[in-house]
């Protein structure tokens, strides 16, 4: 089959979409199917819709542009959308609607968390078909080899990273772990790195700070610590607490989003700044049986690419069943909306 992901992968660190899309264009390739950027040609299978904002540096297609080829060139795409964001994972207001607006054109749509797909918008005006698929990381290059589990007696180093510079990755709860490294009760008991973007203005005092890295590189410096932690409020799917799980590294984690999900059995629960010392005193606790547990961390990016082919192949095999049911022009309004970018 021929695949359209309307995505222009990036080399070098970009996020968890450019990953997922990395990875899901290799694995539809090993298995023999073709992969194109954009509609040029017009016998396209698959669309997978990755993200409607046209207008991103990264983004080949949206709505509009599925919709016009649905309509003119080929109805026979089938048409697949797959959700990652929302307003509450950085307090936007516009940014659910915008996404049930692109949804229009959706055959069939796929959220990266059952929580995403619990949310008020989805609730209220739930796809035409849905089903939920965990994000997952790549185990050729984030993997456990190297890795030493914390011994007990130095301090315990904590790591995190984020894509992402926006105030709700969690700098709450950094800022926390920042002051309590300077606390006569914690400073000689753990270390803290964040790898990744800050938000403007913002610099820790105490801990330990990198700059983005992606691949080899992130993979070798998740290793050089014992255990990981991540914050991120209302979390749609992150791939960030993959890579560091399956680095070998238990999980600390907040009790927010999808995080649950991803975490759950491999780490220890806190719900913010508050109880976070107490959560860390937990797992430091727990810290060796939890460490047993993380070579059965299912979220890699084989099981991932696995699920998402045999959606695609599924789909295709009913194409002439979900097109005959397909109504492109059921309301025009919608339809003219979705020429509008954004």
């Amino acid at each position: 089959m021929k695949v359209c992901i309307g995505y222009r992968i990036h080399e070098g660190p970009w996020g968890g979409g450019n990953s997922f899309v990395s990875s899901l264009t290799t694995a539809l390739r090993q298995v023999g199917h073709e992969v194109v950027p954009d509609l040029a040609d017009g016998d396209v299978d698959i669309i997978l819709m990755v993200d409607p904002r046209s207008r991103l540096p990264n983004v080949t297609i949206g709505a509009s542009h599925i919709l016009r080829y649905l309509a003119f060139r080929n109805s026979r795409a089938v048409v697949v959308h797959r959700i990652n964001e929302c307003d509450e994972r950085k307090g936007t207001r516009t940014m659910n609607h915008r996404l049930r607006l692109a949804n229009y054109c959706a055959d069939h749509t796929v959220f990266v968390g059952a929580w995403l797909r619990e949310l008020p918008i989805w609730k209220s005006h739930p796809p035409r078909a849905s089903s939920v698929i965990h994000n997952g990381s790549d185990t050729s290059v984030f993997n456990p080899v190297g890795f030493q589990a914390w011994d007990g007696r130095e301090p315990l180093r904590l790591v995190t990273h984020h894509w992402g510079a926006n105030w709700m990755k969690g700098f709450d709860v950094y800022t926390r772990i920042d002051a309590m490294l300077a606390e006569p009760a914690w400073h000689d008991r753990f270390a803290f790195t964040y790898i990744g973007n800050l938000p403007a203005g913002f610099r820790f005092r105490n801990a330990r700070y990198l700059e983005p890295l992606d691949g080899s590189a992130l993979a070798d410096e998740l290793r050089a610590h014992h255990g990981y932690v991540t914050a991120s409020l209302n979390e749609p799917g992150g791939n960030h607490q993959n890579e560091g799980a399956l680095c070998g590294l238990p999980l600390l984690y907040r009790n927010s989003g999808c995080l649950p999900e991803y975490c759950d059995k491999f780490g220890v629960a806190f719900d913010g700044p508050e109880d976070f010392p107490v959560a860390l005193s937990r797992y430091i606790g727990q810290y060796h049986g939890l460490a047993a547990l993380m070579p059965a961390y299912p979220h890699t990016s084989e099981r991932c690419t696995a699920a998402w082919i045999k959606l695609l192949d599924n789909l295709l095999a009913r194409r002439n069943e979900i097109v005959a049911i397909r109504r492109i022009w059921r309301n025009p309004l919608r339809f003219v909306f979705n020429q509008i970018p954004f």
